[in-house]
């Protein structure tokens, strides 16, 4: 009998990756420096659903980077919605087992997200977005909290909507210090970091409360440089309080992918409520064997807290309404 029959907690993964073939997925990767983990590509929908059947996963929410073109422009539009039908496709085919957060186009394009974003939640009947910290290269770079982007925000702020936000796969402006640290180790987790601390000294996150957003990877360096933020932003012409600050950044919702451990998990139970804490794998951007590896630390830190790691795993996001 395998790990999805055994398991008695219900598991539902956020962060769970949409790779088509023809992304180029392995390119990519060597783009980055990144090794692909034997066994994860060529992606389908049955090597998830065989991941998550021998890590007991019920549910995984599919999502992708946002890797189009930097500009406005018809290709751009034409792949999000290729995506999307994509993913509701495979969510329709393997009822009960798959959800999606629509892809949106190249965020410049406000008329083309917000039209994609009606079609993906009214036709396609998506759990949310999915957002890269920042759009467009080098100097022409823009993280998703600004002013140019509030129309975008303003409707998901309406539709009480969800917003997976994962880090950009960039470059710093120094070069990575090693190749075992390459970008995705390095340089995502605090890239995650930059766009809410973005949003939240820009004011969008007060602006827009009903916008629930998650965090890839428990928000990177977040719960560590949040009271940097605090203070010095203030101090730098915020005109949120330091209290103010802190309690945006407590606001955001925490996945676990990647960065579960257990002196991590304590910091994040200091740090918001517990029902603000999601379970998340990165699979198969990684290989099942180390998403595995980051669910046991879970397992050992709730150990004696079998509801604490119940809401966790799935509790706070099928009945704390952390999408719905």
């Amino acid at each position: 009998m395998n790990a999805y029959r055994e398991t008695p907690t219900r598991r539902i993964d956020v962060h769970h990756h949409f790779f088509p073939a023809d992304l180029l997925k392995e390119t990519s990767n060597q783009n980055i420096g990144w090794k692909t983990p034997a066994g994860t590509l060529p992606w389908s929908p049955n090597a998830s659903l065989k991941a998550m059947d021998a890590s007991g996963i019920d549910i995984a929410i599919l999502s992708m980077p946002a890797l189009y073109k930097g500009s406005v422009c018809e290709e751009n539009r034409a792949m999000a919605r290729q995506r999307n039908l994509h993913m509701s496709q495979i969510a329709t085919d393997h009822p009960g087992r798959f959800g999606f957060f629509a892809c949106l186009p190249f965020l410049d394009d406000i008329e083309g997200a917000l039209e994609e974003m009606s079609y993906a939640f009214d036709v396609l009947h998506a759990d949310g977005v999915s957002m890269s910290s920042s759009y467009g290269d080098g100097p022409a770079m823009t993280y998703v909290g600004d002013d140019r982007y509030d129309p975008i925000w303003a409707e998901l702020h309406r539709r009480q909507a969800v917003v997976f936000l994962h880090g950009a796969q960039i470059t710093s402006s120094t070069p990575i210090p090693h190749p075992l640290l390459c970008i995705p180790i390095s340089e995502v987790p605090n890239e995650t970091f930059k766009a809410a601390a973005h949003l939240v000294v820009t004011g969008r996150k007060r602006k827009y409360p009903d916008v629930k957003i998650i965090l890839a990877h428990l928000g990177g360096t977040t719960p560590l440089l949040a009271p940097r933020v605090a203070v010095l932003s203030n101090h730098m012409g915020c005109t949120l309080t330091p209290e103010e600050i802190m309690e945006d950044f407590k606001d955001f919702y925490y996945e676990t992918a990647l960065s579960a451990y257990g002196a991590s998990l304590t910091a994040m139970d200091e740090f918001v409520q517990l029902d603000h804490i999601l379970f998340g794998t990165d699979f198969p951007a990684v290989s099942q064997g180390m998403a595995d590896w980051f669910t046991r630390h879970i397992e050992e830190h709730y150990l004696n807290e079998p509801k604490k790691l119940s809401m966790v795993m799935s509790g706070n996001s099928s009945q704390s309404k952390a999408w719905h």
